[in-house]
C-alpha cells in the first residue's frame, strides 16, 4: 500500500491536479468514461500521472461541445488514426468558432465607438466635417419602390449581409439622393448601405467619397427627420454650400442603446463639392 500511496494519486489529489470537484471523477467512474487506475478492497481509488492525460483529452472535447456518451464511445473503439481524424475535426470546428468569437469581437468594438461617439457629440449643432473615404455594401435600388417592395429589399439585404459576413457592427443606413434632397422628399431612399472592410467580388458596393460633409443629429422617430433636413437646407443656403449625389443617413442611438424611439439619434451627413464637381 505504501508503495501506491508513493506512486498514485487519491480521488481527492487528483481531483485537485486537474482542477474540478472529485464528484466529477465519481460520476467518470460511474459512466465509465474514466476509472480509478487502482482500486482497492477497503473502496480506496488510486489515479496515475498518465490518466492526467485522459482526463485533458476529455475535457477538451467536452470543450468544443462533445457529449460524454460520445466521448466514452471513442475511448471504447479508439485507435490512433480515430484519434487524428477526430481531433482534426475538432481543430477544423475551433477554428470556425474562433473565426465567429473575431468577427463577433469585431461587431462589439464597433459598437462600443459608435455608441461613445454618440455620446460625446453635441447633436443640437450643424457643422461641416471632413471625412475618409468609406468602402459601402449597397442594396438594390429601393427609389420610388412601394412599401410592400422597400420591405422586401430590406430583407434581401439584410439575409445578404449576415450570410456573407459583411456586418461589422454598422448600424444600416440609407442615402437620399440630391434630387429628392431639394425637392424635400427625403423618405424616399435610393439604397440602404452598410459600411464595410471587405470587398466581395459581385457585390454591388458605393464608395463615399473624402471630403467635407454637412452632418447634423435628428433626435426623435424618423416620421419628423424632415425638420432636421429643412435646419441643414437653410444652413447650405446661408453658407452657398453645394452638395453632392448624396445624403447618408445613420442611426447611432437606437433600441439597442437607449429606450423609445423619441430618443433614437440618426446622423444625417450630406456630401459637399465644389460647384463644378456636381454631376447632372
Amino acid at each position: 500500500m505504501n508503495d501506491i500511496a508513493r506512486k498514485y494519486f487519491t480521488t481527492g489529489e487528483f481531483a485537485k491536479l486537474c482542477n474540478v470537484k472529485k464528484q466529477t471523477l465519481f460520476h467518470y467512474d460511474d459512466i465509465g468514461l474514466l476509472s480509478p487506475e487502482i482500486k482497492t478492497e477497503n473502496g480506496y481509488r488510486y489515479y496515475s500521472y498518465h490518466q492526467f492525460d485522459i482526463f485533458h483529452v476529455i475535457e477538451l472535447l467536452k470543450e468544443v461541445d462533445m457529449p460524454l456518451k460520445e466521448i466514452k464511445r471513442f475511448f471504447e473503439n479508439k485507435t490512433p488514426q480515430e484519434l487524428i481524424d477526430l481531433l482534426k475535426s475538432k481543430s477544423l470546428e475551433m477554428e470556425k468558432k474562433i473565426h465567429d468569437l473575431r468577427q463577433l469581437q469585431k461587431i462589439i468594438e464597433t459598437k462600443i465607438s459608435i455608441t461613445e461617439s454618440a455620446l460625446s457629440a453635441d447633436i443640437t449643432k450643424i457643422t461641416m466635417t471632413h471625412q475618409e473615404e468609406e468602402l459601402l455594401f449597397l442594396s438594390e435600388s429601393i427609389l420610388d419602390c412601394s412599401d410592400r417592395e422597400f420591405l422586401k429589399s430590406v430583407a434581401v439585404f439584410i439575409d445578404y449581409l449576415y450570410t456573407n459576413e459583411l456586418d461589422t457592427g454598422y448600424p444600416i443606413g440609407a442615402m437620399v439622393s440630391r434630387d429628392n434632397i431639394m425637392k424635400e422628399d427625403y423618405g424616399n431612399y435610393t439604397f440602404l448601405y452598410n459600411k464595410t472592410a471587405k470587398h466581395m467580388k459581385g457585390v454591388p458596393y458605393h464608395i463615399k467619397p473624402k471630403g467635407n460633409y454637412i452632418v447634423a443629429y435628428h433626435k426623435g422617430s424618423d416620421e419628423h427627420i424632415a425638420q432636421t433636413y429643412q435646419r441643414m437646407q437653410s444652413y447650405i443656403r446661408e453658407h452657398g454650400i453645394h452638395i453632392g449625389n448624396y445624403s447618408y443617413e445613420e442611426y447611432i442611438l437606437d433600441e439597442i442603446s437607449v429606450s423609445g424611439n423619441e430618443n433614437y439619434v440618426t446622423q444625417i451627413m450630406i456630401e459637399v463639392v465644389e460647384n463644378e464637381e456636381v454631376s447632372s
